[in-house]
């Protein structure tokens, strides 16, 4: 078997493990490394994966013309450490993630739960958001901080160009 067959073959398996846990998902997943989702993620259309996990029970939306590098991860529960017991009590506290079309992940990104990031960001590899991403922003660091924008012209004029990857 060649190595192109192995890669497709592999490619599929994740894809449906996706689909089959998902809440919802769009048209034109891809999915190319190890990737779960929880059953409240829900994702839009031509979304490709390389590598993402998605845990805890906190409502998770990926918007359309997603894609990520390997290794990431988004956390949706932190622990109560305001409970009945030290360091934390038993309940976990849940938090939803929102991530706008045509956002782009580096590998290893670490994203905690009561995040919201816009349209068009970029995350820079191994960043870790702690809070909103506003829409077009280039973050990077531990916490992902703006480092630069994009040229929103040229994004604008490439959306309505219908110009996606």
């Amino acid at each position: 078997m060649g190595k192109s067959v192995l890669k497709r073959l592999v490619g599929a398996w994740y894809r449906w493990r996706v689909r089959s846990r998902a809440e919802a998902v769009g048209p034109r997943l891809l999915v190319w490394g190890p990737t779960r989702v929880s059953p409240r993620t829900v994702i839009g259309s031509h979304c490709n994966f390389n590598g993402m996990r998605v845990r805890g029970d906190g409502r998770v939306e990926i918007g359309d013309y997603f894609h990520s590098g390997d290794g990431c991860q988004i956390i949706t529960h932190v622990h109560n450490y305001e409970g009945e017991a030290i360091p934390y009590d038993a309940t976990m506290i849940n938090k939803p993630v929102t991530i706008e079309p045509f956002v782009w992940f580096g590998s290893n990104v670490l994203v905690l739960g009561g995040v919201r990031i816009g349209e068009g960001a970029i995350v820079q590899a191994g960043a870790v958001v702690v809070r909103d991403v506003p829409r077009c922003a280039i973050v990077g660091g531990n916490p992902a901080t703006v480092f630069k924008t994009r040229d929103v012209a040229r994004f604008e004029r490439l959306k309505a160009e219908g110009k996606f990857m």
